[in-house]
């Protein structure tokens, strides 16, 4: 399975809309839709820690700039939402000062939620089974790249994503035992040694 299949992706180019889906809240409302499927502001409420209210604000907020959209309802009661696109990038053609500034700030508050999921992770990691435990693990790898060699390490890490990312699509590919799992990846060129930067 490709990422085409996943469906369309969103390629993010609008300063605006990068910042408004660079909010912590709508973050976790975004992730908690795309792990567990359309939920309504009442149930994702419950499940990030907010306020009804506060869930429904920032869900019309992600509605307004395309990261969401109503879902098929089971009755007139509820209001589910869902995901409009299960793959996201970044624009490379949006490098203006103001997207580049908005694209800044989302991919610092991308990394913040991610170091709070390893926060949490470290709280509860003695009460996991010992494969889990031995399975999740941080690492930080230095490495020695041209922009081509690069490229095709992102390249070939999402081939090698793309039939565990389709799961998130389809429940029933989830193997027995198949929980989710948050990759988060930063491939960062630094200074040259020797640099004063």
């Amino acid at each position: 399975m490709s990422l085409e299949s996943m469906g369309p992706r969103r390629v993010l180019d609008d300063p605006a809309a990068m910042r408004a889906f660079a909010h912590p809240v709508r973050l976790a409302l975004h992730e908690l839709l795309m792990r567990a499927g359309p939920a309504t502001a009442a149930d994702a409420a419950r499940e990030v820690g907010v306020s009804q209210a506060l869930a429904s604000y920032h869900l019309r907020q992600l509605a307004r700039y395309g990261f969401v959209e109503q879902a098929e309802a089971r009755d007139e009661r509820e209001r589910p939402w869902k995901v409009t696109t299960h793959v996201q990038q970044w624009s490379s053609d949006a490098w203006s000062a103001e997207a580049s500034a908005a694209r800044g700030l989302l991919e610092q508050v991308i990394a913040e939620r991610a170091l709070t999921w390893l926060a949490e992770w470290q709280r509860r990691r003695q009460d996991e089974p010992d494969e889990w435990r031995e399975a999740g693990h941080v690492g930080n790898t230095y490495l020695y790249a041209t922009v081509e060699e690069l490229r095709d390490v992102g390249e070939t890490l999402m081939g090698l994503l793309e039939p565990l990312m389709a799961r998130a699509l389809d429940p029933s590919s989830r193997p027995e035992g198949a929980r989710p799992v948050l990759l988060a990846q930063m491939l960062l060129p630094l200074p040259p040694a020797g640099s004063d930067d």
